[in-house]
């Protein structure tokens, strides 16, 4: 794991109050850069979530390579869960975000059962595109 993900899972085990939690959330995405309109395409855009989110990937040369992911939302707490997703995966090696299943971490800090059936479902539609785009990174 890293320093950013490890600081993540700690800093919500000290908060006890799902409200203080949500806000941490939406404090996350607030941190996220910005995405430029011109990438906010079909294209890149993650079918499942009810909000509008979009998720671009980037690539090194080579087998197995490190892949950085770049993500945004229109919507707040949404946005905090992109970076959540994107702390797990961004920088990686494909072969292990092929592996990694980011739910598990969203599992290990209580944030799941938190969230409503759509908020879910869009979890699961933004950690399932990026699992494919390296599965098909180690295939190409």
């Amino acid at each position: 794991m890293n320093e950013k993900l490890d600081q993540i899972i700690d800093d919500f085990s000290f908060l006890d109050d799902w409200e203080d939690r949500y806000r941490y959330v939406i404090e996350l995405g607030k941190e996220l850069p910005d995405m430029p309109e011109s990438e906010k395409t079909e294209e890149n855009r993650v079918h499942g979530c009810a909000s509008q989110v979009w998720l671009v990937s980037e690539r090194d040369a080579g087998e197995d390579p490190v892949m950085r992911f770049r993500g945004d939302s229109d919507a707040f707490i949404v946005r905090g869960l992109v970076s959540i997703v994107l702390t797990v995966y961004s920088g990686e090696k494909a072969s292990k975000i092929a592996a990694t299943d980011a739910l598990e971490t969203f599992r290990r800090i209580g944030l799941v059962d938190h969230l409503s059936a759509q908020r879910a479902n869009g979890l699961n539609a933004m950690v399932t595109k990026i699992r494919e785009t390296a599965a098909r990174a180690l295939s190409s």
